[in-house]
Formats: structure tokens, C-alpha cells, sequence
């Protein structure tokens, strides 16, 4: 019988998720019954709310729907709107605290919940049953359908995180806002906030103004990250900004609206110059000299994972001085933010000025600590007691696993799967945000295409993140995020560019059914939010399109081998200094090139046309590529 149901289930998932999906959604429901017939949304129809909790997602809806449709349909409470949000009287224990059940037909829409978020994410998933043309800012007159459907979904993970960084690049209040409305509409519910780092210091703390008043500003400069120049005595600190108590309390209310929680991080005890140049007593060196960093080159980096700082920018953890200072800035970031948890950091801490400082030394003496790495998990420790103090929760990076910190600290890993077993051993709540599958700031496509960072990161690798780790018991995996580190993201444009498909197909990782994933259905649904992204006036990547040319020696001779990651496209290529096209050579298969400099030229193709960018591949690009192998 179990059998049977699950081959039914099996055919009707086929039906509605086939090659031409009828219905395209992210991220995917749990579960999808279509029907016949269509229910279709006039002047005439109203929106109904069943209690002052639904309210609020009426009112949503209500905003949404008047801007493109040009309907005037005011909410209203009871239980007989065309469309009708209700909270159940009864909880539904299948959809949890987040989940919803959506019915459509030619009558009306019904969705119901167990809370507000629930209902919220019902909404969001209703505007998306609509036509694309429900994104235009002008009034479209149009049909109007939502297709007959039933709707069982709620999410597979509780923490479906995006982090923006706002200190190598600074942004408004208001494109933070547009940051959480676009993570909002893919049931996305943590903005993690990076506030503070070496680039700049972003929230106001009204009992340290320097903070802001020098640590929020550097020197203007433009072009590669860290072959810029450091800053010049005198120079003028005239690019940056920050976030003022109100703009912080305006932005969370946002965020609240959309079921949508804040957590700020506060970058300690290392990434801390910005803080450090407006109070230099507060590191190891008390160098006045040092200034916010403008993007130069601070630090060496090595193969091995070792690194060192030139500057110092971490704070002194044997001050006294250091945690008092923490002490209110932490006390202000806790009346600010209504969450439990605070996000304090803790990665790439240097340790080398802590060596050289009397005071470090005789606290290692004192604790009887025999390497310098111990101080950092004393620092944290002591960190965690202040905001406990203040009743808050601490979250950091996974190098804070070894201070000893009570179970209830998320550690968010971002260093491999080794590391988040290491922190559920302990007894952590984990976030998993590795860089094999969650670092958006890296590139997504053809690397003589985009401008190269350091590594690459494709959408397929992202669609197959799965946060559950071998081993560790799955009530301790929270979920995941998406990390946007800004060093070569320098507008809002650019950022929703790095963001997104890959932060649809995270939202999938988080919230849709592990097995129910497909990545050909996924790039069907992909290619249909294109659309209307497109109409939204939203940036997005197409280097899905893109020819992948993996470059190998075989024989002594160089040898290629070509694949998309979209599955009915056409590669064309060309060896001998032509332009490629649809008359040119279709690759079919694996190929080694003569001998020579040749130059590879390769582009996609479908249904007749170029649809990715021109891949070019010098002589010495090729000979680059194949010495790595």
C-alpha cells in the first residue's frame, strides 16, 4: 500500500513538474495537486482576513496586487473575500510554524496556517501562480489567473539565511530594504547583517561616536581589491556611511513585516581596524597611524589556510579596557535588536601582535596557556558573558568552536563538513554556509568572462547543497546561508547580479524536500523567474548559459572536453582563429588540440540563436589551465 501511494504521489509530481512545468514555483512546495480550471482575479474581488494576526499579509497582498493590476480591492475582515487568509483554530501539526496550505479554484483562494509567517509564505507563493506581469510597476490590463491547485508546503530547515556585507561596501537604508523584500519573496527568514569590519564601521553606538565618525569612512579609491593604494597622510576619509539608531530600527520593523529575522554581526576581536582606527589603544600596538582599510593589501594569505596580518586590526584581549568598550557597544546592539542571537564574528584572528604584547604574555602565564590561539577562545568566552548579561544568545564563525562556549551558541561553518561535525559533537546548533556552496561572492561562470576573485562557484553546485551532515543528529543542523562578501561588489546592481539564480536554488536547498530535487525541472523554473525579475527591475546572472571548458593533458597533448550546466543548448567552437557560430564545428564530444597556439573560441546556441557569452581561450590561457591539472 505505501508503495502504491508513493508511485501516485511519484505520477503527479510528473504531472505538474514534467518537461513543460504547468505550474513553476521557488522554491519548490512539498506537495502540488492540479486541477481544472482557473480562478480568475477581477475589480470585483476581494481580500478577506480572519483576524488582526492576518492582517498584515492582507494588507501585503492588497499593496502588491493594486500596483500592477490596477484593482482596488481593500481588505477586509471576516471570512468570505475572493481571496482569504485565515489562521487555523485548530493547529495543523504537517505545516509546522512556517508552513501553508493553498487552494485555488474557479470560486476563490483560500490559504490557511498556523501562524502569520505561514500565511506570508502562502502569499508569496500565490503572487508567484500569477502571471509574470504581476512584477510591472504600471498597470497591466491582462486575464488575471491563478491555476486550480492544492498546496501542502512548509520548509525542510528553521534558519533560511542571506548575509549582506555592508562594510566593503556601504548601502543605503533603503537598498537594505529592497535586500530583504527580494529574500522575502523566496522564503528566506534570516538577514544576517555584517555591520562591522576592517572597511568600515556601520551602526551607530551613540556612547562611542568615533565609531562612526572616523571608523565609517576611508579614503576613496577604485579598482582591484588589494592592489590599491594605502591611504595618504591627510587624505580625506570621504566615502562610506553608516546606519543611525533609527535607520536600524526602521530597517528591522521592515524586516519584521516580512517574517524576516535580523541578526547583526559585530566583527571581533580581528577585522576590527575600522574599529581600531578611531580607538588605536584598543589593539596590542596602539598604532594612531592606522586608518580604515580602503581595500589594500593588509594581509598575506597561504595555500596552508595561514595568514598574516601587516596591520594590526585585532583588539588586545589581555585590555580591561577592551571589554568595557565592548560592554557598551554591545549594550546598545542589544536594545537595538529584538532577537536572541548576536553574531560576533571570531574568524581569521591574528594572533602575531598578541605574541609580541607584554600584557597578552603574562595573561597567557596567568591562564597557563601554551599557545597564543588560546587567547582567542578567552576573548570569546568573555564576550559571551556580556551578552549574556544582556540576554542575548552568541553566534559566530566556526573558529570560535574551541572557547568552551555554552551549547546553546550557533556556529556557523563555513571550513567543511570536518568542522560542523566537530561543533554538533559539542552540543552546537549549527549553520552550515561552506564556501563549496554558499560563498555567493564568488564567481559563477566562465572565469575569461566575469571578473576573476579567487575561486568559482556554479549554480549546479549550489542546487546540490545539502546541509544535513553524515553522522550528526539533523535536530542540530539549523539550516544554511548564502554569504555576499562585498570586496569587488560595489552597487546594489551588482549585488543582486551575484545573488541570484544561485540564491534561488539555496532557497530550494532550504526549504523543499531533498529528494523531490531535480535540476532539469530546477533550470526550467529558473528561466521562468528570469522573466519576471526581468519586468521586477531585478539584476540576475545568465552564465548558466555559458560553455564550461575543462582543459586536460592527455597524451602530452592538451585536450578539451565541453558541457553546459543548462541541457538543450548547442556548443559551437572554432580552433582556427575564426568567430564561432551555428555554422562552425558542434562539439559532440571530448577532443584533443593540435599542436600550435591555438586559440579556442567556444559560444552556446538554441534553437538557432546565441543565448551565452562568447568564451575566449588564449595559447597561454590554455597552457595556464592545463599546467594545473
Amino acid at each position: 500500500m505505501k508503495k502504491l501511494i508513493l508511485f501516485l504521489l511519484f505520477c503527479s509530481v510528473a504531472i505538474v513538474y514534467g518537461q513543460k512545468p504547468a505550474i513553476q514555483l521557488i522554491p519548490q512546495p512539498v506537495e502540488i495537486k492540479l486541477s481544472d480550471g482557473s480562478y480568475v482575479l477581477t475589480k470585483t474581488s476581494t481580500i478577506g482576513f480572519d483576524s488582526q494576526e492576518s492582517r498584515n499579509i492582507a494588507e501585503l497582498l492588497f499593496q502588491k496586487l493594486k500596483v500592477s493590476t490596477g484593482f482596488s480591492f481593500i481588505p477586509q475582515l471576516g471570512k468570505a473575500g475572493s481571496i482569504q487568509f485565515n489562521i487555523n483554530k485548530i493547529k495543523v501539526d504537517q505545516v509546522g510554524t512556517e508552513g501553508y496550505t493553498l487552494v485555488s479554484s474557479p470560486k476563490g483562494i483560500s490559504i490557511n496556517a498556523n501562524t502569520p509567517a505561514g500565511l506570508f509564505y502562502g502569499m508569496q507563493t500565490l503572487l508567484q501562480l500569477l502571471p509574470k506581469e504581476i512584477e510591472s510597476k504600471t498597470a497591466v490590463t491582462m486575464n488575471w489567473t491563478v491555476p486550480s491547485v492544492k498546496i501542502i508546503d512548509y520548509p525542510r530547515f528553521s534558519w533560511r539565511g542571506m548575509m549582506l556585507d555592508v562594510s566593503r561596501t556601504f548601502f543605503t537604508k533603503d537598498e537594505v530594504k529592497r535586500y530583504i523584500e527580494q529574500l522575502s519573496r523566496y522564503k528566506y527568514n534570516i538577514f544576517h547583517w555584517h555591520l562591522t569590519d576592517d572597511n568600515g564601521w556601520r551602526i551607530e553606538i551613540k556612547s562611542l561616536p568615533k565609531l562612526t565618525g572616523v571608523g565609517a569612512w576611508r579614503v576613496p579609491r577604485s579598482g582591484t581589491d588589494d592592489l590599491l593604494a594605502k591611504p595618504i597622510p591627510g587624505e580625506a576619509a570621504t566615502v562610506g556611511g553608516f546606519y543611525t539608531q533609527s535607520d536600524i530600527k526602521e530597517i528591522i520593523q521592515f524586516a519584521q513585516d516580512r517574517y524576516v529575522t535580523v541578526v547583526p554581526e559585530i566583527d571581533i576581536p580581528g577585522h576590527s581596524m575600522a574599529a581600531i582606527a578611531a580607538y588605536p589603544e584598543l589593539c596590542c600596538t596602539k598604532d594612531t597611524s592606522i586608518k580604515v582599510n580602503p581595500g589594500c593589501h593588509y594581509s598575506d594569505f597561504n595555500p596552508d589556510g595561514t595568514f598574516k596580518w601587516l596591520i594590526d586590526n585585532s583588539f588586545n584581549p589581555s585590555d580591561e579596557k577592551v571589554y568595557e568598550f565592548l560592554d557598551k557597544v554591545f549594550t546598545e546592539v542589544a536594545a537595538l535588536f529584538p532577537y536572541p542571537y548576536i553574531h560576533v564574528g571570531g574568524d581569521e584572528c591574528y594572533t602575531g601582535y598578541w605574541v609580541k604584547d607584554p600584557g597578552c604574555q603574562a595573561l597567557m602565564k596567568k591562564m597557563n596557556m601554551t599557545r597564543p590561539e588560546k587567547l582567542q577562545a578567552y576573548f570569546v568566552k568573555r564576550v559571551e558573558g556580556i551578552l549574556k548579561a544582556k540576554g542575548k544568545k552568541m553566534a559566530g564563525w566556526d573558529e570560535c568552536i574551541p572557547g568552551g562556549l555554552d551549547p546553546e551558541a550557533i556556529m556557523m561553518i563555513w571550513h567543511g563538513d570536518k568542522v560542523g561535525i566537530e561543533a554538533a559533537k559539542l552540543g552546537h546548533p549549527i549553520v552550515l554556509t561552506p564556501t563549496s556552496s554558499a560563498f555567493l561572492n564568488l564567481n559563477q561562470g566562465e572565469q575569461t568572462v566575469e571578473p576573476w576573485i579567487y575561486d568559482n562557484l556554479r549554480l549546479k553546485q549550489v542546487y546540490g547543497f545539502n546541509p544535513l551532515l553524515a553522522g550528526v543528529d539533523a535536530k542540530q543542523v539549523l539550516g544554511g546561508e548564502g554569504l555576499l562578501w562585498t570586496e569587488q561588489v560595489e552597487t546594489l546592481y551588482q549585488a543582486e547580479y551575484m545573488i541570484w539564480p544561485r540564491g534561488w536554488a539555496l532557497a530550494e536547498d532550504l526549504w523543499s524536500p531533498h529528494a523531490s530535487k531535480n535540476w532539469t525541472n530546477f533550470i526550467q523554473r529558473v528561466e521562468n523567474e528570469f522573466n519576471r525579475v526581468d519586468i521586477r527591475g531585478t539584476n540576475f546572472s545568465t552564465a548558466i548559459y555559458d560553455a564550461m571548458i575543462k582543459v586536460n593533458v592527455k597524451n602530452g597533448k592538451i585536450a578539451l572536453t565541453m558541457e553546459t550546466e543548462v541541457p538543450d543548448l548547442v556548443i559551437y567552437y572554432t580552433i582556427d582563429e575564426s568567430m564561432p557560430g551555428k555554422y562552425s564545428p558542434k562539439y559532440s564530444k571530448p577532443f584533443e588540440l593540435p599542436e600550435g597556439p591555438i586559440t579556442v573560441r567556444a559560444v552556446t546556441y538554441r534553437d538557432g540563436k546565441q543565448i551565452g557569452h562568447l568564451i575566449t581561450l588564449s595559447p597561454e590561457e590554455l597552457k595556464k589551465r592545463s599546467s594545473l591539472k
